[in-house]
C-alpha cells in the first residue's frame, strides 16, 4: 500500500473540489463531494502507477497560515 500527500481546493466558479498530488504529474482530479474526490484521486493514482513508481518532482512540506495587516 502506498500514501501520497493530496493538496484538495475547492472551486468558487464550480463549487467542485479539485485535488493533486504534488510533484506528481497527471495526478489530478475533481468531485462534486469530498468522498467522491478521494475515489476519483485513488483511481487517477491506480492508473498513474500501472507505469511504475513515479519520480516526484517536489515534496509536499506542508501548509500554514500568512497574516497580512
Amino acid at each position: 500500500m502506498r500514501s501520497f500527500p493530496a493538496v484538495v481546493e475547492k472551486c468558487p466558479e464550480t463549487g467542485l473540489f479539485v485535488g493533486w498530488v504534488p510533484g506528481f504529474p497527471g495526478a489530478h482530479s475533481q468531485g462534486e463531494t469530498l468522498d467522491e474526490l478521494h475515489r476519483n484521486l485513488r483511481e487517477v493514482l491506480e492508473l498513474l502507477l500501472e507505469d511504475g513508481d513515479p519520480k516526484l518532482t517536489t515534496e509536499l512540506v506542508g501548509v500554514y497560515t500568512v497574516q497580512v495587516a
